[in-house]
């Protein structure tokens, strides 16, 4: 458990320097991109690693109403995040499309996954989403919704989310982890 918690904060330390020491960051210039994302990298691999060593209490497994529910919201998920990248309408609504995505995505996991290292890492992840939106927010009051956008950028999101999400599946399948119960 020990790895699994050092990527998360490794992970989070990474993503909150830039908000929490904004000159410190500044400073630091393309340097400090580097450095965000080789401790982003070295935080999912510790995540990864302590996360398939761990062991502890489980408390609720999967069912076949929560897989159901877990796959759609994946699904969701993976349309938030390529919603992002083609400024979709949903970005018009949802300032963080990102960092939804990731809270959508944790809050599936741990709806499937009721043990503690679960708790650990999908938990941990939703709660450095909620604060990155909110340090996001109080640094930055002011949001100007992106302007309206072709509907050939909402197909190209949903068409990416759905390839995205059967390459994940498979991955997942491939893992011994069947998604789909």
């Amino acid at each position: 458990m020990t790895l699994l918690i050092l990527g998360l904060i490794l992970w989070s330390g990474a993503h909150f320097w830039k908000r929490l020491a904004p000159a410190s960051r500044a400073s630091m210039g393309d340097k400090g991109k580097g450095i965000v994302a080789v401790g982003a990298i070295l935080g999912v691999v510790l995540m990864v690693i302590g996360y398939r060593m761990a062991d502890g209490a489980v408390y609720w497994g999967r069912s076949p109403a929560m897989t159901g529910i877990n796959n759609l919201l994946m699904l969701f998920a993976f349309y938030l995040y390529a919603a992002s990248g083609a400024k979709t309408r949903i970005t018009r609504t949802i300032r963080h499309p990102q960092l939804t995505a990731v809270k959508v995505w944790a809050l599936a996991h741990l709806l499937v996954n009721g043990d503690v290292p679960s708790f650990v890492l999908f938990g941990g992840l939703l709660a450095w989403a909620v604060v990155e939106v909110i340090l996001i927010n109080r640094a930055n009051r002011d949001w100007t919704p992106p302007p309206v956008v072709p509907v050939k950028k909402e197909i190209t999101a949903v068409v990416a989310a759905i390839v995205v999400y059967g390459v994940v599946a498979a991955i997942h399948a491939w893992l011994g982890y069947n998604p789909f119960g």
